[in-house]
């Protein structure tokens, strides 16, 4: 028989857990209470360190004190064995927003940004989304799954190990179809799980207005993707729309919203951006798993947020980028929403490192620095629908983790 387990990583001083009882999320006060198991000494190491142990399915078999692990398995079942002694182990992180299937580039736009324009100053100029549908149209499946690859390489290596993965850079049935089937074809060979979106509402058409395009996304496009899904040729998991003025408006995105979740597609959108149209009440009244952007977000929206157990994903690249106000992560967080957070890399936005999410999230947004690994790991996991094997270190859960070469 062969080994009965893929990786040791032993004698860590600290294993940041995040979860340790099966919690599927975080809100309130818990975001800022994680649960750490923490070495004796200043070195960890020996006894006073703690390990995990990962089987050949990559499913965390154990955790616990390293003497402890070390007495009830035998080393020459394991695989890998990696000296964590000094360290810190964290789980994997998870990027719960990301536009990463495009080609282009719209660097002319930070000019013209830095002058003065705004994100609809922009995209009335043809620029924007339908600068980037041009490119992205224009391109193979082949370009365009050797883009996505190369940004996916870096944000693993960045510690990225779930990233949520969008189209709508299509806008018409044939290229979003293309643009998730290149999504697909990624799953095959990145070291990361993806958790992909159909985003055919990102922007109007320029050959459409908003109620053609509309009918054009509940009568073909969100029925052909059904049935490329039954025929076991992609895998979507959530509907997204861009819910602003200018683009879908409230009707038009909660009845799109609403065809994709009887389709069986996870409610997961853009909302409460760049004004305030009351998508959030909307989105909470739908069930939504979770909501991203909302910068603009009312209180009441907060409120029926919280009692829909809706995720907010705060995007703090975004308001960084556009110069927008931040949304109110502080609010939502007292108000009892789950907060997630994401690098909403895209042509506007180049951040495919979570980690400087996370800083961003620190100064801009305010959170604490144990809300901003809680709002990285199981809460954007959640905001997938996937914390139940994502976003924690704990037995049973797949063993995603990232090794630090810190202390703490």
């Amino acid at each position: 028989m062969g080994r009965k387990f893929k990786l040791l990583v032993e004698h860590a001083r600290q294993i940041v857990q995040v979860c340790a009882g099966g919690e599927r999320v975080l809100c309130g006060d818990s975001m800022k209470s994680l649960a750490v198991l923490e070495g004796e000494g200043g070195e960890g190491g020996g006894s006073g360190g703690y390990s995990v142990l990962v089987d050949r399915d990559g499913i965390i078999a154990d955790i616990g004190k390293s003497d402890e692990i070390a007495a009830k398995y035998n080393r020459e079942d394991i695989d890998n064995i990696i000296d964590a002694t000094g360290k810190c182990v964290i789980p994997g992180l998870v990027d719960a927003h990301t536009h990463a299937v495009w080609a282009g580039d719209r660097v002319h736009e930070f000019a013209m940004k830095l002058a003065g324009a705004s994100y609809m100053d922009v995209h009335r100029m043809g620029g924007g989304i339908h600068f980037t549908v041009k490119y992205t149209r224009a391109a193979n499946e082949d370009t365009l799954l050797s883009l996505l690859l190369n940004r996916m390489r870096q944000m693993s290596q960045s510690g990225t190990t779930l990233v949520e993965c969008k189209s709508g850079y299509g806008l018409d049935l044939e290229n979003e179809v293309k643009m998730l089937r290149v999504i697909e074809e990624a799953r095959k060979v990145v070291p990361m799980e993806i958790s992909s979106t159909y985003c055919g509402a990102h922007a109007v058409p320029k050959e459409k207005t908003s109620a053609q395009a509309t009918q054009d996304i509940l009568d073909r496009q969100i029925p052909h993707i059904v049935s490329l899904v039954k025929a076991g040729q992609l895998q979507v998991d959530n509907i997204d729309v861009f819910c602003e003025k200018g683009v879908f408006d409230v009707v038009q995105s909660r009845a799109i919203l609403q065809a994709g979740r009887d389709a069986g597609m996870q409610i997961n959108f853009h909302g409460e951006e760049l004004n305030r149209l009351h998508s959030a009440e909307m989105g909470a009244e739908l069930g939504a798993l979770a909501i991203s952007h909302l910068e603009e977000v009312s209180p009441e929206g907060i409120s029926a947020m919280a009692r829909a157990g809706t995720v907010a994903v705060a995007l703090p690249t975004t308001a960084y980028m556009l110069r927008l106000r931040p949304p109110p992560v502080r609010d939502m967080i007292e108000g009892g929403v789950a907060v997630a957070l994401g690098s909403d890399f895209n042509p506007n936005a180049h951040c495919l490192a979570m980690p400087v999410v996370m800083n961003l999230a620190c100064v801009v947004l305010h959170m604490s620095m144990p809300e901003a690994l809680a709002a990285s790991t199981i809460n954007a996991a959640h905001a997938l629908g996937q914390s139940a094997m994502h976003g924690s270190l704990e037995r049973g859960k797949w063993g995603n983790l990232v090794l630090l070469g810190a202390p703490t």
